[in-house]
């Protein structure tokens, strides 16, 4: 192998408790923070200022996190920047659980994490919660891999102005502007704002991304009362990349990119369709309120409303009118029963309700209470229209809505006797959804009416050592389908997770320490078939009984005031047992296999060197075992395993009142042709990746 292994890792990341001052977190983040610090779960608490700002240059925050313990990410235009997605111990994203400032993010169909709908989110926040396995109950669908917290910063207590800029490979820019009016109104209310602007022309061919994204915060106090109002979101524009290029492809021409593709009458391509685009809006709306009860009470609630709308564009060749419920019609003379269109597929949705949580600290006791009531609503519908018949424009050729209320509440309490901290956790949570075709065309949407009520108990202690503890524990997690399981098989199970947590954490002198052991034991679960759907979500098929099962190993030390080093690793087991496939010749029985997109190691090791105050280099590598894009175990649909080096440094000064950074970040510095995403069609269908480049930023700020 080539290169030094390097991860970012942070005290605060591995788990314990920070020394640097925290006067600046919020009554809001602390509650959070610290609950989540002290709960016997395997869990990385990020500090984005200091653990993530220096590598901040418009990549997605999948790409920002890939190196945190047994996290693997993915970018469709290979580059990380517009759909990017993560999984965290092989559970791809429906299955990691979401939130933004407490509130669920994940849709509510889909059940999907789409970052590009929020980019340059990380700009945004202050800390970034993640829990490994089941975790704790939260806001929003269950765990089945993880769970992540991303919570805003606040406006600052000065007036201040701000600028993000960079440049980098594949015309890959990012500028971004950001105002805080320090406090104001006899000390009792301040407000910032920022905007962002990406672009990118992509590793593939043609996958670019055009995103642009706001937050405006403003935060009243007085005495024991916050209120919080944000405003934040995007709107992006990216050049579909999701379709993938089969293995003679990708070895000999990596970035093609068969999106678009219009074929003349030998099957040739003559051309490509400049506007096969991806098209979407997406603005949320909180507003959190911070009640200080008592000395011993604390109540936080949220009321909040996202819209999104948008669509997806295509240009179908030779279809049939009647797929969209045309009649067949004249050219000249000649009666045609086929012809070319222009296709769009939209969402219209709406999500709103209220979260309320509330804290209550006691001298041995802390007890923390969560209720959630939301809705979702949205409409699917396609319009078409025609390219050689005019006369057909935007025809809308079907139509349905869904609607989707949860209502769950939980209470969790912690309990310290002498050494001891003993953990209790309760959840009921109550899911309708129901969906209803309103036109019917294309096989589009179904009538369906689902009902599921999941009961989720957690119960683990700690043991408090001399600089740390130990502690196990054990969550049940039970989660409905999503839309196309239940279109895909209307019998589609609901999956349930046995989820057992052993651990330590540890600090020796200069090394802090953190190991995990797990075993998730699924009934049901859903696991990814290899296969995607016409637009490109993966699909995904019951597997009975399975399990992942390994062990998750972190340190840092400190070595001295210039070197720094520190490392994770994961060592997993992840199989389907008595697994089965239905295909034309019958029913196969392959017995015990693995599960798909789970390699059994993930590795990560970090260096870190100041030469000087305020300079900073880092050498961030990774490495990923090989996995399987189904879960047959066929040789040939086997990814191979990949070593991945990057190179980071930063240089801090100040200039009077105003501080300036600059940013160089160098991925895969050596070059390494990999694969890290697929699927099955026909044989093995990849996603390319990047090979060596670059991004160089600037980061302005005047106080």
């Amino acid at each position: 192998m080539k290169g030094l292994f390097f991860l970012g890792l942070t005290a605060s990341s591995l788990g314990f408790a920070q020394t640097q001052n925290q006067d600046s977190l919020k009554i809001r983040e602390i509650e959070t923070v610290n609950f989540t610090r002290r709960l016997p779960v395997a869990k990385e608490i990020i500090n984005v200022q200091k653990d993530l700002e220096s590598k901040n240059l418009g990549q997605d925050l999948p790409i920002l996190l890939k190196n945190q313990t047994s996290i693997i990410s993915t970018s469709d235009a290979g580059n990380g920047v517009g759909y990017t997605g993560f999984r965290i111990r092989g559970v791809a994203g429906r299955g990691i659980n979401v939130m933004m400032n407490g509130v669920p993010y994940n849709d509510s169909e889909s059940q999907g994490t789409f970052f590009v709908n929020v980019p340059d989110l990380t700009s945004s926040a202050s800390q970034i919660l993640i829990q490994r396995g089941v975790g704790t109950s939260n806001n929003g669908v269950s765990a089945f891999g993880a769970s992540i917290n991303v919570i805003s910063k606040e406006p600052e207590e000065k007036f201040y102005l701000k600028t993000d800029d960079s440049y980098g490979s594949f015309n890959t820019y990012k500028y971004s502007a950001e105002v805080g009016s320090g406090k104001f109104w006899k000390n009792r209310l301040s407000v910032m704002g920022r905007y962002s602007h990406i672009h990118s022309d992509g590793y593939i061919d043609r996958a670019f991304s055009d995103l642009n994204s706001y937050n405006f915060t403003a935060l009243f106090e007085e005495g024991k009362t916050k209120l919080r109002f944000m405003a934040f979101g995007g709107k992006e524009k990216t050049y579909q990349a999701w379709n993938g290029i089969d293995r003679q492809t990708w070895e000999t021409n990596p970035r093609f990119n068969p999106s678009g593709a219009i074929y003349d009458k030998n099957g040739d391509i003559s051309g490509f369709y400049d506007n096969e685009t991806d098209n979407y809006r997406q603005n949320h709306y909180q507003l959190l309120w911070e009640q200080g009860i008592n000395d011993r009470w604390n109540l936080e609630t949220t009321f909040h409303y996202t819209k999104g709308s948008g669509y997806y564009e295509n240009y179908r060749q030779n279809n049939k009118f009647s797929r969209y419920n045309l009649p067949n019609m004249l050219d000249g003379s000649t009666l045609r029963d086929r012809s070319d269109f222009i296709r769009k597929k939209w969402l219209n949705n709406d999500f709103y309700g209220v979260v309320s949580t509330l804290y209550g600290k006691f001298e041995n006791v802390d007890l923390n209470f969560g209720a959630v009531a939301n809705q979702y609503y949205g409409r699917h519908y396609g319009n078409v229209t025609g390219v050689f018949f005019p006369q057909i424009n935007e025809y809308e050729y079907y139509r349905n809505r869904s609607v989707k209320n949860e209502v769950a509440g939980f209470a969790k309490a912690l309990v310290r006797i002498d050494n001891f901290e003993l953990f209790g956790d309760l959840q009921l949570r109550n899911i309708d959804y129901d969906t209803r075709i309103l036109m019917q065309g294309d096989g589009e949407g179904a009538n369906l009416k689902r009902n599921w009520l999941f009961f989720n108990p957690k119960a683990g202690v700690n043991y408090r050592l001399s600089n740390g503890k130990v502690f196990f524990s054990y969550a049940l997690a039970q989660r409905e389908p999503n839309r196309d399981d239940l279109f895909a098989n209307n019998d589609v199970k609901a999956e349930k997770l046995h989820d057992f947590e052993a651990g330590i954490e540890k600090r020796f002198g200069v090394l802090e320490f953190t190991a995990n052991l797990y075993y998730m034991y699924y009934i049901n679960q859903l696991v990814l078939n290899g296969q995607i759907s016409n637009i490109g979500e993966f699909i995904r098929t019951n597997s009975g009984k399975s399990y992942r099962r390994g062990v998750e190993i972190g340190a840092l030390a400190k070595l001295s005031k210039q070197w720094e080093v520190s490392g994770n690793v994961s060592v997993s087991q992840n199989r389907n047992l008595d697994f089965i496939v239905e295909n034309n010749n019958g029913v196969d029985h392959l017995g015990n296999t693995e599960i798909s997109f789970s390699p059994n190691l993930i590795a990560n090791l970090s260096l870190k060197f100041n030469p000087v105050k305020n300079f900073q280099f880092a050498l961030t590598n990774q490495y990923v075992g090989k996995q399987y894009l189904d879960n047959t175990e066929t040789a040939a649909l086997q990814l191979k395993d990949y070593f991945l080096t990057d190179f980071n440094a930063q240089y801090q000064f100040k200039i009077k009142r105003q501080e300036v950074s600059l940013k160089l970040l160098v991925n895969n510095i050596f070059d390494q042709k990999y694969v890290n995403n697929g699927y099955v069609y026909d044989g093995p269908v990849y996603f390319s990746q990047a090979g060596t480049n670059f991004m160089f930023g600037i980061s302005w700020k005047i106080q």
